[in-house]
Formats: C-alpha cells, sequence, structure tokens
C-alpha cells in the first residue's frame, strides 16, 4: 500500500470530516444524508490516517510528495 495523500490534501479530509460531523451533531441535517455525511466522514477520516485513498489508486492518481 503506497501512500498517494499528501498533507494539504490530508487537512482537507479532516476538515470536511468536521464540518459533517458538526452537521449531523447540531442538527442541521438527518435521516439518510445524516447516516451518508457519518459514512464519509469516517471514511475522510480513515484515508487521512492511513494515507491512502483507494480512488486514488484506481484513477493512479496522488497528492503526495514523491521521496
Amino acid at each position: 500500500m503506497k501512500n498517494n495523500v499528501g498533507s494539504t490534501d490530508k487537512i482537507i479530509r479532516i476538515l470536511l470530516a468536521v464540518i459533517f460531523t458538526i452537521l449531523i451533531f447540531t442538527g442541521e441535517v438527518s435521516g439518510a444524508l445524516a447516516i451518508i455525511l457519518g459514512i464519509v466522514a469516517v471514511a475522510l477520516v480513515a484515508t487521512s490516517i492511513f494515507s491512502f485513498c483507494p480512488l486514488y489508486a484506481v484513477l493512479k492518481f496522488s497528492t503526495s510528495k514523491k521521496q
């Protein structure tokens, strides 16, 4: 598993996950949309932690710096 998520990408993913979580817990979104945003938020955090995005791998795309 090769890293393909750069530091700026990680920050953006974490910020989006925080925003989605706030929207859910404040009641701004509910029902199916809240469930979907919750799943997306978990996926964003997971891809940030592991520095790997499966979609980027399929598309042969990377935002990480070359070593």
